[in-house]
């Protein structure tokens, strides 16, 4: 196999308002003022250095901190403590926080959700700690209704208003495949296609990439292009309980340029792993919806997904990061980033779409780079060319369909991943409705995954026929030419 270059999260549908803030500059810092000053002054933070704050108060502070956000308009960390005494207070704002005085405990918080998760796992809910209301919300999507519903409510009366607040969202908590370059793998009845999330360098230094761990449970080998030879094989993968996947490039030498793509000829190099905070600004690429950005608003969160192979079944994951970033089928296993290359999460699912918007979840790759022992950043290179990424975005023409912005169109799922239908006009954003409501019926062929078209006359099949399974079982409709997208 020639020596080929992976890219990820190629973009050519980016939605303008996300991308007016991606700019050559992305990489400048955004602290303004990073001196205390006086007693009691907080610091003007970047979110990373606010997530960073965070971390260092936790070992400072221990039981004392209920939690923390990002307050993103004064660019202020604002930490929750639950002791008045004076010289806790004086050694958080010492460090640079706001320090806010709440009634609720992280222990208490942790033993509501802990309640939920005995009495309330249902399929179609959720919850998280948000730390703005000191309050654990509980989310249900429109399929917990009846005798479910009634559980559930009684079992958030029963924590008390103080202690946990419910609330419904519109469609349905599934699994979403693919996010940044489309990823194919053929199994008995059709193909399934997910999205590669992050290039990473593989404990024993191999070349490789991180996606959703329900793409990995699916299928084992992996390709760039639809119904291609595979180019890549899955090393661990970890879901329900988690939710990611290493998967090895075959060819040792290929390039992983650690950067995501963000379309028009931009790119944005992903230097280091970092935890999200609550009340940051992050951006999720993908093969489907492009580039959208929004604000994460909880974390540790609990996603109780129907089951794909229980009819009565609940698949738990835990530890996921909350977003009001949508998405929609096409988009799991894709990179949740920062503005200044910090990679944060994979795309695991949630309910909605982007024209309705609704909950994403993403699995921390902090937690996935632990479990698998990969590195990102400079060990996410493979051959060692980071310099590489020019050709992908160098030779890109910001006119180009978004096959061509890839780059040399032999990146992986580069001429799949939009297929070329979403720029050049033929895409129908309203396709497979089907998929966008939970049915799971044709999600794979919604970015027009087709054959690669990268002139933008893309020949994906739009029509949402395929049956799709959406943790990836892939069953499709027996026809090879069939893609089930999560």
């Amino acid at each position: 196999m020639p020596k080929r270059k992976a890219a990820i999260a190629v973009g050519g549908v980016a939605a303008l308002g996300a991308a007016a803030l991606l700019l050559p500059n992305a990489n400048a810092s955004q602290d303004q003022n990073n001196t205390a000053g006086a007693a009691g002054t907080a610091k003007t933070l970047k979110a990373s250095d606010a997530s960073d704050l965070s971390a260092r108060l936790q070992k400072l502070l221990g039981d004392a901190l209920a939690g923390s956000y990002y307050d993103s308009g004064k660019k202020q960390l604002v930490v929750n403590v639950v002791n008045g005494d004076n010289n806790i207070v004086q050694q958080a704002e010492k460090a640079g926080a706001v320090v806010r005085q709440v009634e609720n405990s992280a222990s208490e918080l942790k033993a509501a959700a802990g309640t939920l998760k005995t009495k309330a796992t249902i399929p179609g809910t959720a919850w998280a700690v948000d730390p703005r209301t000191d309050k654990v919300v509980v989310t249900a999507d429109s399929s917990v209704t009846g005798a479910k519903w009634n559980r559930l409510q009684s079992t958030v009366q029963s924590l008390g208003s103080g202690m946990a607040t419910l609330k419904k969202s519109a469609g349905t908590f599934k699994t979403f495949v693919s996010g940044g370059d489309a990823i194919f793998s053929q199994v008995q009845g059709g193909n399934v296609r997910c999205s590669l999330g992050f290039n990473v360098k593989a404990s024993d230094g191999s070349p490789a990439f991180l996606t959703a761990g329900h793409c990995g449970v699916a299928a084992k080998d992996w390709s760039d292009s639809q119904n291609g030879q595979p180019i890549a094989t899955v090393d661990q993968a970890k879901f329900p309980g988690n939710d990611f996947s290493l998967v090895k490039y075959n060819d040792a030498t290929t390039q992983a340029p650690s950067e995501v793509n963000t379309g028009n000829g931009q790119t944005v190099q992903i230097t280091q792993a970092q935890d999200a905070t609550v009340g940051e600004t992050v951006f999720r690429m993908g093969s489907t919806t492009g580039l959208h950005n929004g604000q994460v608003t909880g974390l540790d969160a609990t996603v109780n997904f129907q089951s794909e192979t229980d009819p009565n079944g609940v698949d738990t994951v835990n530890g996921l990061i909350q977003t009001n970033v949508c998405a929609e089928p096409g988009d799991s296993g894709g990179s949740l980033f920062t503005q200044d290359g910090g990679a944060v999460g994979l795309t695991s699912g949630g309910s909605g779409d982007c024209t309705s918007g609704g909950e994403t979840f993403f699995q921390p790759v902090t937690a996935a780079l632990q479990a698998t022992g990969a590195t990102l950043g400079d060990g996410g290179n493979g051959a060692g060319d980071q310099a590489g990424a020019g050709d992908q975005a160098g030779t890109a023409d910001p006119s180009a369909s978004a096959g061509d912005q890839a780059g040399a169109g032999d990146q992986a799922g580069a001429g799949d991943q939009a297929g070329g239908d979403q720029v050049g006009g033929s895409a129908d954003p309203s396709a497979s409705a089907g998929d966008q409501s939970g049915t799971g019926e044709g999600a794979g062929d919604q970015s027009g995954a087709g054959t690669g078209d990268q002139s933008g006359a893309g020949t994906g099949d739009q029509s949402g026929a395929g049956t799709g399974d959406q943790s990836g079982a892939g069953t499709g409709d027996g026809s090879s030419s069939q893609t089930d997208s999560h």
